[in-house]
């Protein structure tokens, strides 16, 4: 999936309150939809150049994922790996040292 930030610069910059509902319905809907029909059923209307740059962001940062079908997932579980961390068995290997 090609990015829109990696094109051009955006147009159109979406609102925190616009990326954290953006954000919110994907957790809810997780992998049910590809990219245009989620644009469909957001509960609120907005460009879908707002909406790619949304997206956009939320690959880049890590926090969603595209399967080989094009659904869209939330993958972004802080909370998860924290809890994974300090499990015995389970460490962060540091490389060279650093």
């Amino acid at each position: 999936m090609e990015t829109q930030m990696t094109k051009n610069a955006p147009t159109r910059y979406p609102r925190l309150d616009t990326v954290l509902m953006v954000e919110g319905f994907i957790k809810e809907n997780d992998g049910e939809y590809k990219k245009k029909q989620l644009w469909e059923r957001l509960p609120k209307k907005m460009m879908y150049q707002t909406f790619s740059v949304i997206i956009d962001y939320l690959l880049v940062s890590g926090k969603i994922s595209v399967d080989a079908e094009g659904k869209i997932g939330w993958i972004f579980y802080p909370e998860e790996a924290e809890k994974r961390m300090k499990q015995a068995h389970l460490f962060w290997k540091r490389k060279n040292g650093v």
